[in-house]
């Protein structure tokens, strides 16, 4: 492909996240009831159906509503910034190529979920016994984690500045 789109090619994977992300989320809320756990491995993970309507942890989840296009507009702004950035990659920069479409695809998938219905759909339930429980969350989440840590991981290659760690 021409450097003049960058690695643009890769954002297929965005719209795989897309897909997969939107048809769990829909499975999820028409074959559970809000809150309805099922246990898939006792005492650590289970499936569930919740809604939030704040950021990561329900932040601001409270609130009265302005949230839903404060998180939106963040959305809008971060994806059009991830286009861009992957258009200005390199031809050997696929690493970063990949994790830049893994989060704008899950940013995409809860923009979506957060635009339309108003809330994001959770599905995921990690817990430990009944102490515990880490706030659900679903795949587009997931693909934000995966990318954010490819990220990060890409910050300490050594050919970044051209000298070897």
């Amino acid at each position: 492909m021409s450097t003049r789109f960058g690695k643009l090619a890769w954002l297929w994977v965005s719209v795989l996240v897309i897909a997969i992300d939107q048809a769990t989320k829909h499975w999820f809320e028409a074959n559970f009831s809000l809150y309805q756990k099922v246990e898939v491995i006792p005492d650590y993970f289970a499936w569930t159906l919740a809604y939030n309507t704040g950021a990561a942890f329900s932040f601001l989840a409270d609130h009265d509503g302005w949230q839903r296009w404060f998180f939106a507009a963040i959305a809008i702004a971060v994806s059009v910034v991830l286009v861009i950035w992957m258009k200005r990659l390199k031809a050997s920069e696929t690493w970063l190529a990949v994790a830049l479409a893994l989060v704008l695809g899950g940013a995409l998938g809860n923009l979506y979920d957060r635009m339309v219905l108003g809330h994001v759909v959770d599905f995921i339930l990690v817990h430990w016994q009944n102490r515990w429980y880490f706030p659900a969350f679903n795949i587009a989440d997931s693909a934000i984690t995966v990318g954010a840590v490819m990220l990060a991981l890409d910050m300490f290659k050594s050919d970044k500045t051209g000298e070897s760690a």
